[in-house]
């Protein structure tokens, strides 16, 4: 019987080594080279919305050894401004943020303005608007873009609902990167679990793929289709 298991099992697999294959290209493409992520959350926006599928880039800073999170080798460096996916230093989860300070780099808020080594950040274009944070329910927004330390993004602001709008200084020790949402009172960031270590950072956020609307039956939003992001 067990002779009979065994031989339709190597069957099996000679039948379908093909297939098996190219699973395994696959997933060592999306785990070392480049990978897609949905957002389920607002905390980046205006940025990505729910609904966005992000084009990560896994070679922007380490190469690391497929399946794994072991890294072999630096490739480049994150900046200021960049949009990082990595590992939370609080429980593992997966998430999506603005990398807003380097190591050595001071930051703190003041009121929800931006602080770097001292400098405040520069807003312009400042406006207001409703934002949808939920089927069905939008809440008065102030948006704006942020320049600080030579990167800018649009940042927003919900009434009623500061979210430490005022923290620090906080020196960002060596090794580690401080991280905010684009939308700042409705994200779990830094200000939260601390700065990240650099062995938990995974990609660097390049573009939007394709987006759907979850509050309108999941509609497409074709002008976010094949959109970069900065």
């Amino acid at each position: 019987m067990s002779t009979s298991i065994s031989a339709s099992f190597t069957h099996w697999l000679r039948s379908n080594r093909g297939f098996l294959v190219l699973l395994l290209c696959f997933g060592v493409f999306r785990t070392a080279i480049a990978d897609w992520n949905p957002v389920p959350s607002g905390s980046m926006r205006p940025t990505i919305v729910e609904g966005d599928v992000v084009l990560v880039n896994r070679l922007a800073y380490d190469l690391k050894l497929p399946l794994t999170g072991i890294a072999v080798a630096r490739l480049g460096e994150p900046q200021r401004g960049d949009i990082v996916t990595f590992e939370s230093p609080q429980d593992g989860t997966r998430l999506i943020k603005r990398l807003v300070a380097l190591p050595g780099d001071v930051v703190a808020m003041r009121e929800g303005v931006l602080f770097m080594n001292g400098v405040a950040a520069e807003y312009a274009d400042v406006h207001r608007l409703l934002d949808p944070v939920a089927p069905g329910v939008n809440l008065p927004a102030t948006r704006a873009t942020e320049r600080s330390a030579g990167s800018e993004r649009s940042v927003q602001y919900l009434d009623g609902m500061p979210n430490r709008r005022s923290f620090g200084p906080v020196e960002v020790p060596a090794g580690h990167f401080y991280m905010l949402g684009d939308s700042r009172d409705n994200s779990g960031d830094s200000r939260y679990f601390g700065p990240v270590p650099r062995a938990l950072l995974i990609a660097r956020a390049e573009a939007v793929l394709v987006s759907a609307d979850i509050t309108a039956h999941w509609a497409p939003r074709w002008e976010r289709f094949v959109s970069l992001l900065h």
